[in-house]
């Protein structure tokens, strides 16, 4: 249920007390009755377009082995999700100068594995196509240490539904930005959220992280991916996540690589932090 998942994550980035959140139960029940008692007929053009290169960069501090996929869009009618590119030449530049050059290993992947980003420096991705250029940049953030880290559990309409929360002080002054991937039970990592500091800065914060797709369940391991981004791929992410949760035709993302490129070039600092969901556990209203 990703539109519900989205309006319980609201209520753990801001200050809301009992009475708000009663009132905010209230608009999520409109907001479901309207929802369902309507439909719309989409037409949608399968017709074939221009391939488009996609640029999947997600680069951290935390390994130094560093993979970036690079690939094409395919017609709707093909059983592949993207066709991956295997000439491509691939490197990035930090603002020292030093060049990090990647080598194609398979399905669209290059890999460097002698490269940990450093917080502060700005780095540039250069990807040839073809004879294409597609440039990018980022600056990579510092991480926003988090103070400790739990499980809430949420009921709503009487279903329990689970959250793992992150709180921290978040630093006055500076614009500040989050992403959090989540893998349950060792699967692969899904992107969960990205948040900012807009309405809470220099404020102690309570992030609240689920999967938008699956359940977390009593005995579920969960392993989070924080990540401290900066300001265009948060952009990205938050543009993902508004406009492509269970809708008819997902858009894509305004992408921070050049020459009409899509996908998203991020250098961010980022911890892992594994929780497991106890069979018991102390719901918000108990804790209060």
């Amino acid at each position: 249920m990703p539109y519900l998942v989205l309006f319980l994550r609201l209520l753990g980035t801001s200050n809301f007390n009992r009475n708000m959140k009663a009132t905010f139960y209230l608009y999520i029940a409109a907001f479901f009755f309207v929802f369902t008692s309507c439909e719309e007929v989409i037409d949608i053009d399968l017709n074939d377009a221009d391939p488009r290169v996609v640029i999947e960069a997600q680069l951290s501090d935390l390994a130094t082995e560093q993979r970036i996929r690079v690939s094409k869009t395919v017609a709707f009618t093909e059983s592949i999700g993207s066709r991956p590119v295997a000439d491509a030449e691939v490197s990035v530049t930090d603002n020292r100068g030093r060049v990090y050059t990647f080598t194609y290993e398979d399905n669209g992947y290059y890999i460097n594995r002698n490269f940990r980003p450093v917080a502060h420096r700005s780095y540039d991705l250069l990807v040839n196509v073809e004879g294409e250029l597609f440039e990018a940049n980022c600056v990579m953030p510092p991480f926003v240490e988090v103070d400790s880290v739990g499980v809430l559990q949420e009921t709503l309409f009487g279903d329990p539904y689970y959250f793992a929360t992150f709180k921290f002080q978040d630093p006055a002054g500076l614009a500040n930005y989050y992403k959090y991937d989540v893998s349950i039970n060792s699967a692969g990592f899904r992107f969960a959220s990205a948040l900012n500091d807009k309405f809470n800065d220099g404020l102690y914060v309570t992030h609240q992280i689920s999967d938008l797709d699956t359940d977390m369940l009593p005995g579920d391991s969960i392993v989070v991916r924080r990540y401290c981004i900066d300001r265009r791929v948060f952009d990205y992410w938050n543009e993902f996540q508004s406009t492509n949760p269970g809708t008819a035709a997902p858009g894509n993302p305004t992408s921070n690589i050049s020459n009409n490129a899509l996908g998203y070039f991020s250098v961010a600092s980022v911890k892992e932090f594994g929780l497991r969901i106890p069979e018991e556990i102390i719901t918000e209203t108990e804790g209060n």
